[in-house]
């Protein structure tokens, strides 16, 4: 397949429209990518855009429309398929085969072989160039298993690269890595454009938006608003269209009132190393407390350890003034915690089962009868509730979970928890890969438990985030503590200094 020189798009999707029961997923929506170019796509969860790359990918069988690739009408039947052709996509959740070595997964499916046997030596060697055209600093020969969050995605984009890809989707590149790993992402998604790569770049952090992108496209509720050259536009326009509305704040106005201690930690220390180390704090009715640090600061660990997952070498946890164990989940949900985790995919979401199972799993014991039977009824009215109080846009309680978008099943994972009426919620990177729109009902709702005189622990990588939403923030470096400040008295650069206390 080649390109026709007189074409001025290297991909072209037009009159789009998909088709599930119950929902309208796309009607008529057009995307165009030009080479040379980093394409914006954007629209609040649930808007299509997931759809739309599916049906691109083969993934969906589209209903109507057309689809241009090098000038050339294509309707891929698979993804692999669309890769061989050229198209490739880095997707938000992380697939791969973690047993496998880096190398392995790179290329498999089209191992380059010498006679019957794989070229071992061929493998490492291609793979190493192109690490080292991309500047990406990972031995091929060791376990996927054994990389952190953000060289998996290097690998994802490195993979991406070895297909000679013509048009690249990065779906929430940036969600897990630290600023100076998105310096480095952005350098790499840059020489794809300089080589005549087309990229169609997904992420609701708008900053990142008008930092590396030349066009964008925007999807409402399943219909395409606008195409346009980002230049001459601002947030609020943006976020405008995507949400069919004003969105003056980005964070609510903090209306809690912090009062007594409700939770002490006291010398937290993790059994299996390297993890968390002597980590103490205080945590207050109607408060809510960020959790800030580097990518390995072990932030994740302080959660983990409180919920249970973790077990403790040392370390006190007193609930109201009183010690509690918390040696399992179970316990912990008991007394009167919840964890939303970080990796809804993987931790979060029973991907196969539907939106009332995962609305009601971790509190089924609120909904047996007298009898030891389950009450129809109460789960019932109990997962609407979800629904309502989460916007969660899904056709109906039995629709899979797994056919939502990313944020609806964040949204529905919260209110799972919310059904247990925790005394403290905790929640990891709990707006990773949502809409702005959404991100406020999210904040909103968080600052509601805090009226109620919960304790609410937040962990994000995002700064504005704890900036806007917390009352005190506690910074993680090297699993210790390195600093507790006020929120309205510190400021970006107090919290990266502290950052690299320990480091």
């Amino acid at each position: 397949m080649t390109t026709q020189s007189n074409n001025e798009f290297l991909l072209e999707m037009t009159g789009i429209v998909k088709e599930f029961p119950g929902v309208k997923a796309l009607d008529k929506v057009s995307l165009k990518v030009r080479p040379h170019s980093i394409h914006a796509l954007m629209g609040e969860n649930g808007a299509g855009k997931s759809t739309l790359l599916k049906c691109l990918f083969g993934i969906y069988e589209k209903d109507a429309g057309k689809i241009l690739f090098l000038g050339q009408e294509t309707n891929f039947e698979s993804s692999k398929q669309a890769l061989e052709a050229g198209v490739s996509m880095v997707h938000q959740e992380l697939n791969q085969v973690l047993q496998r070595t880096v190398m392995d997964n790179i290329w498999l499916g089209r191992y380059p072989t010498k006679g019957f046997f794989v070229d071992q030596k061929k493998m490492y060697s291609d793979t190493k160039s192109i690490f080292d055209e991309l500047d990406i600093d990972i031995d091929p020969k060791v376990k996927v298993g054994t990389l952190s969050v953000s060289e998996m995605q290097m690998l994802e984009i490195a993979k991406a690269f070895s297909y000679d890809a013509k048009i690249v989707i990065m779906d929430e590149p940036t969600s897990s890595l630290s600023e100076k790993e998105v310096r480095h992402l952005f350098k790499i998604i840059n020489k794809l454009k300089e080589k005549g790569c087309g990229i169609v770049y997904i992420s609701h952090k708008m900053e990142e938006i008008f930092e590396i992108c030349d066009e964008i496209t925007i999807l409402r509720d399943g219909v395409w608003i606008e195409t346009r050259p980002l230049e001459g536009m601002d947030m609020s326009q943006i976020i405008n269209k995507m949400v069919g509305r004003d969105l003056t704040h980005r964070f609510p106005e903090k209306t809690n009132v912090v009062k007594e201690t409700i939770l002490q930690v006291k010398n937290l220390t993790s059994l299996n190393q390297p993890s968390i180390q002597d980590v103490s704090f205080d945590l207050h009715k109607g408060e809510i407390l960020g959790i800030a640090g580097l990518v390995g600061a072990k932030r994740t660990d302080i959660v983990e350890s409180l919920f249970g997952i973790r077990e403790l070498s040392q370390g006190e946890i007193i609930l109201h003034g009183k010690p509690v164990a918390n040696r399992d989940a179970h316990e912990a949900i008991n007394n009167g915690f919840a964890l939303v985790t970080e990796e809804r995919r993987a931790t979060g979401i029973y991907g196969n089962l539907d939106i009332t199972f995962n609305s009601l799993v971790a509190n089924v014991d609120a909904y047996k009868t007298k009898f030891g039977l389950l009450s129809n009824k109460k789960m019932k009215n109990d997962t609407q509730w979800v629904i309502d109080s989460m916007s969660v846009k899904t056709p109906s309680h039995e629709t899979h979970i797994g056919s939502l978008s990313g944020g609806n099943q964040q949204k529905v994972i919260i209110g799972r928890w919310l059904l247990t009426n925790p005394e403290i919620l905790m929640l990891d990177e709990p707006t990773r890969g949502i809409d702005v729109g959404a991100k406020f009902e999210i904040y909103q709702l968080i600052l509601n438990l805090a009226n109620k005189d919960k304790g609410i622990i937040m962990i994000s990588s995002e700064m504005p985030e704890l900036l806007g939403t917390t009352d005190r923030i506690l910074v993680m470096s090297n699993g210790r503590v390195a600093g507790i400040v006020d929120t309205k008295d510190t400021t970006q650069s107090e919290i990266l200094a502290l950052a690299a206390r320990y480091l």
